[in-house]
């Protein structure tokens, strides 16, 4: 499986934007998938996640209610739509995929990982 994030930019505080990532290879819909996020001298945390199955939905704390996961298993891709941005939202946001299995907030979990896209917001 390869994954492409897109949909980062430069956003004023406030505003919104959408993050795709798209998924080659079979079988997207046995995939658990995963949000990541990094900033500049801090460790990658967990933003939010779907499952492969149902699309239970987890997020952080520090987003939830901000930030909406979604997927769309016949385009094979997995959203996320991020409202009220804030600027301690600015980092480069990944996305993951697991297949199967649960734990989708432990990035060792994950099978497969995609190349980042920046994310600012601006004050």
């Amino acid at each position: 499986v390869q994954l492409q994030a897109s949909g980062g930019g430069l956003v004023q505080a406030g505003g919104s934007l959408r993050l795709s990532c798209a998924a080659s290879g079979r079988a997207f819909s046995s995939y658990g998938m995963g949000w990541f996020r990094q900033a500049p001298g801090k460790e990658r945390e967990f933003v939010a996640s779907i499952r492969w199955a149902g699309g239970t939905t987890d997020y952080a704390d520090s987003v939830k209610g901000r930030f909406t996961i979604s997927r769309d298993n016949a385009k094979n891709t997995v959203y996320l739509q991020m409202n009220s941005l804030k600027p301690e939202d600015t980092a480069v946001y990944y996305c993951a995929a697991r297949y199967y299995g649960l734990g989708l907030r432990e990035e060792r979990n994950y099978d497969y990982w995609g190349q980042g896209t920046q994310v600012t917001v601006s004050s």
